[in-house]
């Protein structure tokens, strides 16, 4: 789906509530979920809020669409509902009880990276354009700003396995995006992204079982502020923002619409350093302008016509992939 700007129902303060929308409450979930994982078992938690918002937007899509899933569209969610909410959203909340939110969400902005580099290493790939290439060499330098081998110059040092954890939680969502080229779910956006929401949660609240999460879990210490954090991760990080997300992939063009994929990082970075009194070093302001600037060139580049359209659609399908967040 390529929607154009010319689509009906397109508002100028419409469209701008709805790019609000995306840019800050996406931005703010990062800090959301600490909260929420500071009294919450963090699997268990990110399993409930998907399997609560998933159920919304399925029963939205079946109410909008009226098209019926098939048992194969339900395999295909199950599948990419482990690459997205599984491997990539569970990184997320496994990591940020050793990771600040903001660099958190950094090391998440490399999911573009990923899914240019694995989609030119395939059998038959598409040969990414010259200033994707450079975007993706300066992400990378990025990374080893953020992640250094010790502290420097007053710098904390960053947990190196819950930076690692991230990282493969990026890659186990660029994988997912790949696969979603080409998997055979219902036309419907909602619908799709209901199904893979509940298949995800479901993933997740097993995995949060199997690692003994369950006796974690105590109703009398839960906070009022995790609480609050959960609720919001619910209605505004998963059904707010993506009802805003749908609106952009109908009524502007993907180009547009990605651009929170770099906005999403300032955002996250901000609000941890304002509320949460996350540190904001030299290394980590150096680090981020690096890693959102390349994802800006990636995620704008075109590619060249030698290369046909092809090459550039992993990066254009980019924004109908919402973040693992």
């Amino acid at each position: 789906m390529v929607p154009t700007e010319s689509s009906s129902g397109r508002s100028p303060v419409r469209l701008a509530l709805a790019f609000l929308a995306v840019y800050l409450i996406w931005g703010s979930t990062y800090l959301a979920i600490r909260y929420a994982i500071e009294t919450l078992p963090g699997l268990l938690m990110a399993g409930a809020r998907f399997v609560v918002a998933g159920g919304f937007v399925f029963a939205w899509g079946l109410r909008r669409n009226g098209e019926r899933p098939s048992a194969r569209n339900w395999r295909e969610a199950f599948l990419l509902g482990g690459f997205f909410f599984l491997g990539g959203n569970g990184a997320v909340v496994w990591a940020e009880r050793r990771v600040p939110s903001g660099l958190a969400s950094l090391l998440i902005a490399t999911m573009p990276f990923w899914v240019v580099l694995l989609d030119w290493a395939r059998p038959h790939g598409s040969r990414p354009p010259a200033i994707v290439v450079l975007g993706m060499a300066l992400g990378f330098a990025g990374l080893l700003l953020l992640v250094p081998l010790g502290a420097r110059g007053g710098d904390a040092l960053i947990n190196p396995l819950g930076a690692l954890v991230l990282v493969l939680g990026a890659l186990s969502w660029a994988t997912g995006s790949l696969y979603a080229l080409h998997a055979e779910l219902p036309e419907s956006l909602l619908l799709s992204s209901g199904m893979e929401m509940i298949a995800g949660g479901i993933l997740l609240l097993l995995a949060g079982t199997l690692t003994g999460e369950v006796g974690e879990l105590r109703p009398s210490v839960v906070s009022a502020r995790s609480f609050l954090a959960f609720a919001y991760l619910v209605v505004f990080g998963s059904i707010v923002a993506f009802n805003a997300f749908t609106y952009l992939l109908e009524v502007s063009t993907p180009s547009r619409v990605s651009t929170y994929a770099y906005v999403n990082p300032v955002i996250a970075v901000v609000l941890g350093w304002l509320l949460a009194g996350e540190a904001l070093t030299t290394r980590t302001l150096l680090g981020a302008t690096v890693i959102v600037s390349a994802v800006a060139m990636v995620t704008a580049g075109k590619a060249p016509a030698r290369f046909g359209e092809e090459a550039a659609a992993p990066v254009a399908e980019l924004a109908e992939e919402p973040p693992p967040t």
